[in-house]
């Protein structure tokens, strides 16, 4: 009987223990080195472009805001103005005023300003404890109306007139109107610096893909010889870019955040100083809300995706340039080496 062939026999322990050494792959390194020069100047770039931009967006937020309260007070308050007079009871005539006021149709509530409260308006222009007896200084009464179904003005006005000769009504429309056109000129200005913003940062990082790119001319040339498809050298290029712009985007939009978080605390502070007050009645609240603080994190969004497509595009533009000129060296229109 034959013995069976020797590639069937059982292996001696000897041979088992010899095993085929295992393959190990070199780790691959990134196309773009993770941290450069040029890398840190664009993340600050973009850092400083995107605080500039969420500041533009939550200034330009709290004028709608403020031009939104305007008009806001103008369908729900107007006001009596009663100048001093020698032969004139004040205070008498300022209740005479707000009841003539409550009887007309469309008129819920009135307020008469006292001295103290009134102090404090002309406290800024006038200084701190002003004497009103001193100086002929008018007194109001604001009366609150129904805005779906306003009084009569011009009759509330003429009954005025014909009862107390010193006081006149005042619905506010003239000033804040132009101040509500004021808000909304602001508003489109604010809107086209927030577009010139982006425009920059696009432009800004197409310069420093195409510098990024030409310094890897040569990895990218490799890459194409050895048959690597443009889309991932792209996509490569796409993330280094999308890492520095998330990081300097985010930099920028946390310094905004700090910035309205830091003005709304110190505008709470100070409410009772007549600056505040004025700058909160012409400018509105500095905090920009909730939905202020998602704006600014859409913004670092749309930052870094903005950045990223600018990114990919750029390159796929300048490997296309470099095939065109690969397949056509006479061109002198391409990238040069």
């Amino acid at each position: 009987m034959t013995e069976p062939p020797s590639s069937n026999r059982e292996k001696t322990p000897a041979q088992a223990q010899q095993k085929r050494p295992e393959m190990r792959v070199r780790p691959t390194a990134p196309i773009l080195p993770p941290s450069n020069i040029q890398g840190n100047a664009l993340m600050v770039v973009i850092s400083i472009m995107a605080f500039l931009a969420c500041l533009t967006l939550g200034g330009v937020s709290m004028v709608r805001s403020t031009a939104a309260s305007w008009e806001s007070q103008i369908s729900r308050e107007i006001t009596i103005q009663i100048k001093p007079d020698d032969n004139l009871d004040m205070e008498k005539a300022l209740t005479q005023a707000r009841d003539l006021a409550l009887t007309f149709v469309g008129t819920k509530s009135g307020q008469i300003v006292d001295e103290a409260a009134t102090a404090r308006l002309l406290e800024p222009w006038l200084g701190p404890g002003l004497d009103l007896k001193d100086l002929p200084v008018p007194r109001l009464v604001v009366i609150t109306i129904d805005e779906s179904n306003p009084p009569d003005f011009d009759a509330m006005r003429g009954l005025l007139k014909d009862s107390i000769p010193q006081a006149s009504l005042d619905d506010h429309r003239t000033w804040v109107d132009r101040l509500v056109s004021m808000a909304h000129t602001t508003v489109l200005i604010g809107t086209g610096v927030l577009l010139l913003v982006f425009s920059a940062m696009v432009l800004t990082v197409v310069f420093a893909t195409r510098g990024a790119l030409s310094g890897n001319r040569h990895i990218v040339e490799v890459l194409h010889f050895v048959g690597a498809e443009s889309s991932f050298v792209a996509t490569e290029f796409q993330k280094h870019f999308l890492k520095i712009s998330l990081k300097g985007s985010a930099v920028g939009s946390a310094l905004a955040a700090l910035f309205f978080a830091t003005a709304g605390f110190w505008q709470s502070r100070t409410l009772a100083t007549p600056e505040t007050d004025q700058a909160t009645a012409l400018f509105g609240t500095f905090s920009v809300g909730v939905l202020g603080y998602a704006g600014i994190f859409a913004t670092m969004i749309v930052i870094a995706l903005l950045t990223t497509v600018t990114a990919r595009l750029t390159v796929m533009r300048t490997i296309y340039e470099i095939d065109t000129l690969r397949s056509d060296p006479t061109r002198t229109d391409g990238i040069a080496s």
